[in-house]
């Protein structure tokens, strides 16, 4: 499913990256198509225990690929993969709860998982687990928190996260109002080709000065995303 695209205007751009990510992101499997797997030897190493072929296996069953689309047998093996500590099938669960596919809808199931992984440095469920606290499902409603997953993600470089956090400190929702912090995050999220962002920046510069989008752009100029589970050095803390 497409996320939604709504016209643009000055007073809506800070809300528009958040409504076009409220369908949540299945993360892709790092495995080969359906023709090149042998889907026997595949599902025996699953029965072994191998949390990468439970995984694989479940993304194949949620995609259809080498075997009949199953949903349900697709959350059998990833909560199998997902119980072992695998970041990847502990989002792609947690999305199953969010969506009601597989299982019964169940937003706090979802939060749980997603917590799981993005406590494992997993940027998708650090965005996924913000969008859960921004709208209050699963959780109380909570705009800081929000802001402290997405800045998880964002120091990894994940645009979507990266499109929200600028809209965060446009709206002064959960931060403090900041447009070149704005600027900052939606510059970053449109390099990665986010297109919401790229017009939001447009249109925030119609509010801001010549030195005000030099500071932002020399802010953005200077991030370095991080790996995942990359620490941060001792009496430091993540760019704002």
């Amino acid at each position: 499913m497409e996320n939604p695209r709504f016209p643009v205007s000055l007073f809506t751009a800070s809300v528009l990256c958040l409504l076009a990510v409220l369908v949540l992101t299945l993360a892709s499997a790092p495995c080969a198509k359906g023709s090149d797997i042998d889907i026997s030897e595949l599902k025996a190493r699953a029965m072994q225990g191998d949390a990468d072929a439970q995984f694989n296996l479940g993304h194949m069953y949620a995609k259809g690929e080498g075997v009949s689309k199953n949903a349900t047998e697709a959350v059998k093996w990833w909560r199998m993969a997902a119980e072992q500590g695998f970041a990847i099938a502990q989002n792609s669960l947690g999305l199953m709860y969010d969506r009601g596919i597989g299982v019964p809808k169940d937003a706090t199931e979802a939060v749980k998982w997603f917590r799981k992984a993005a406590e494992q440095g997993d940027a998708d469920a650090q965005f996924n687990l913000g969008l859960m606290y921004y709208k209050g499902e699963g959780v109380p409603k909570n705009a800081a928190e929000a802001v402290k997953w997405w800045r998880k993600a964002v120091e990894q470089g994940n645009a979507i996260a990266q499109c929200n956090l600028g809209a965060m400190y446009h709206r002064g929702e959960g931060v403090s109002k900041d447009n070149v912090q704005a600027y900052k995050w939606w510059n970053l999220a449109a390099a990665g080709g986010d297109e919401l962002a790229a017009e939001n920046r447009r249109l925030l510069e119609r509010e801001m000065t010549p030195a005000q989008i030099a500071e932002a752009q020399r802010l953005s100029d200077q991030f370095v995303p991080r790996k995942a589970g990359a620490e941060t050095t001792p009496g430091t803390s993540p760019s704002p």
